[in-house]
């Protein structure tokens, strides 16, 4: 990259993914690699947790937003690396992806979590590491390790509901991949007893002119939450990313992936591949879908994007995109029903 104004954004990942707070935008040399991502040595280990409190404020629709401290957002340096929003090899702490980039799982999320102002819309660029929010489920036979296999889509409504979350709709497949339609509802919301959420950092390494996450082995919550449940991998969990891009002509995204795929631009439906199935894609010409999605050049977007694995034996995630992101992505609390 020449600078951070524009900075472009690829996403690989078979399971689930969230996003971090900024880390400001210096310049930046574009780094052209090909193949492997480039790992630096000695950079697995965990990092210490963070109890921080923060002040809060409400959004439209009513949902309350995080803006995550230093030391969870952007690209922070860790271990006394300094920071720096686009560095070109896996940061200290982070495990590799076995195709690009890395991922550091964080504290488990509780409602003692407070929130804080929402990011300054006039940042040009924030980085390449990403906070998400991903929530480990037991496996009940219904919706995760349930029977059905096969594509299901039209579960959710194509308008985002008011707290930012999916709103479900009802499946017009023969056989549902989903058998406890209430229990989607709490999905990407922390429920005693449910799920377990953690804060996930996932950091795009360079790829040919993009920035890339990709792994065709991602299972950030083994061992974590409620186990493996006699597996050799956690494969039940959902993910959710909630950013801003500014629209400046020209970008795309692509995802790849499975379980269940939502990305919502704007708030509307622009990629749907809900269902328990093996690794598909889809892609959005942003110019070719701007007036579908009420987009003007020069202004920034939500861009909000939901994932799930739900069934063995695969978990593939993987997203490549030249969207300017302007922030490196917040924690939206639940909002009570």
């Amino acid at each position: 990259m020449q600078s951070a104004r524009f900075s472009v954004f690829a996403i690989a990942l078979t399971a689930g993914v969230s996003i971090a707070g900024c880390s400001g935008s210096p310049n930046v040399n574009q780094a052209n690699v090909s193949g492997a991502t480039k790992v630096s040595e000695g950079g697995s280990g965990g990092v210490a947790g963070v109890g921080t409190s923060l002040a809060g404020s409400v959004a439209q629709g009513g949902s309350l937003i995080l803006d995550l401290p230093d030391d969870l957002a952007g690209a922070p340096g860790i271990g006394g690396a300094p920071a720096d929003p686009y560095p070109e090899t896996l940061p200290v702490g982070f495990v590799p992806a076995n195709m690009f980039g890395g991922y550091l799982i964080g504290n488990e999320i509780t409602s003692a979590d407070g929130a804080g102002d929402e990011p300054d819309a006039s940042t040009e660029s924030c980085g390449t590491t990403i906070l998400a929010v991903i929530r480990d489920f037991k496996a009940d036979g219904k919706n995760f390790e349930g029977h059905a296999i096969g594509d299901d889509r039209k579960l959710v409504l194509p308008e985002l509901g008011d707290d930012r979350k999916p709103v479900f709709q009802g499946s017009t497949s023969v056989d549902p991949t989903i058998k406890d339609p209430a229990q989607f509802a709490d999905w990407y919301r922390t429920v005693d007893g449910l799920n377990k959420a953690y804060r996930l950092q996932i950091w795009f390494a360079p790829n040919n002119g993009v920035t890339s996450f990709q792994s065709t082995q991602f299972f950030p919550l083994d061992g974590k939450g409620f186990g493996n449940e006699n597996n050799n991998h956690n494969y039940h969990f959902t993910t959710e990313i909630h950013t801003r891009f500014k629209y400046e002509g020209g970008e795309s995204f692509k995802f790849t992936g499975d379980d269940d795929v939502w990305v919502f631009i704007n708030g509307k439906l622009a990629i749907d591949l809900g269902g328990v199935h093996n690794a598909e894609d889809a892609a959005i010409d942003i110019d070719a879908r701007a007036g579908e999605l009420g987009l003007t050049k020069g202004k920034v977007y939500p861009f909000d994007m939901f994932q799930n694995e739900r069934h063995t034996a695969d978990s593939n995630f993987r997203a490549d995109t030249t969207l300017n992101f302007v922030d490196c992505g917040r924690i939206v609390p639940e909002v009570p029903k």
